[in-house]
């Protein structure tokens, strides 16, 4: 099976029916070889509830990637969550510009000193140069400038592309069973670009990548695990979908749904799972293909 990624689990039994068969033709292993990923949108939340610690061993490792577009009015608190923050090019000039009027009661300035990117990276078309220098020459006592990583000489990948790759570079050692990259800004606005964000969890699909906006969150369930999502009611959903994204699914099985699928053939052209409805605490996904999941966010 592919490596664990956050809040794996490989003991937990799956209610599908095996289709072993099948998997043996696809060249995948047994379904009762393939471990279960559990899935939780905890970030949401103010507080990581302790809980989740305990019955998954592991406390969640967050990174997070800012875009060139509008910031969720949970930013802050995804910024709270993070251990490391990266802004893609642009991306800095919506940190710099709307995380103040997050805080419209605070001075500006104070707002954007407590708020300093780790590190700047991209191909450096789109920051304005008084973003850039502001932050990388914001020195205090306690922390460095802002790093800048330009690389402008690359034109063959996104700057999504190159900031997951720095981020998986520079935390080498990090534990990969409870680690996410949390990506805002990455939906809404170009169509290709939203196309090669969604390119970007295909290409490292090894690697938690959470797509997020203030209407929804976008992750992809990896067809070498069982998955089992636990829905945090109280910030997302109910409406939610599974695509099926450069391959077509022969057969997809789902529990927790309003209408389930069951064994179900997915593809562009035919029956896509969309504006779907999650009636239970805990979805669980079986399928043969690559999917993405997507679910509402709540109104903060």
């Amino acid at each position: 099976a592919a490596e664990d990624s956050l809040f794996c689990s490989s003991t937990s039994k799956f209610p599908f029916p095996p289709s072993n068969l099948h998997c043996s033709r696809l060249g995948l292993p047994p379904i009762s070889a393939m471990e279960l990923m559990i899935h939780s949108s905890s970030f949401l939340l103010p507080n990581i509830p302790a809980g989740e610690e305990d019955n998954h061993r592991h406390s969640p490792t967050y990174a997070l990637v800012l875009l060139n577009q509008r910031l969720p009015q949970f930013t802050p608190l995804l910024w709270q969550h993070a251990r490391v923050r990266v802004c893609a090019d642009g991306g800095a000039n919506r940190v710099y510009d709307e995380m103040p009027l997050l805080f419209p009661h605070e001075d500006a300035a104070i707002v954007r000193h407590r708020f300093k990117p780790d590190v700047i990276k991209g191909d450096m078309d789109s920051i304005r140069s008084e973003v850039l220098s502001f932050y990388s020459e914001l020195v205090s006592r306690a922390t460095s400038g802002t790093d800048v990583v330009d690389e402008s000489d690359d034109q063959d990948t996104t700057d999504l592309h190159k900031c997951i790759a720095y981020i998986n570079g520079a935390m080498p050692n990090v534990d990969k069973s409870s680690f996410c990259i949390l990506v805002t800004g990455a939906l809404g606005g170009r169509f290709d670009h939203e196309a090669g964000n969604l390119n970007v969890l295909h290409r490292f699909s090894t690697t938690r990548i959470t797509l997020l906006s203030d209407e929804c969150l976008i992750y992809l369930l990896p067809k070498t695990h069982r998955h089992e999502i636990h829905v945090n009611s109280s910030a997302e959903g109910p409406h939610c979908g599974l695509i099926p994204m450069g391959m077509p699914s022969g057969r997809t099985t789902t529990t927790g749904l309003q209408w389930d699928l069951n064994e179900a053939e997915m593809k562009f052209g035919g029956l896509v799972s969309t504006s779907n409805i999650v009636k239970a605490e805990k979805v669980t996904v079986e399928s043969d293909a690559d999917l993405l999941w997507t679910i509402s966010i709540k109104k903060f």
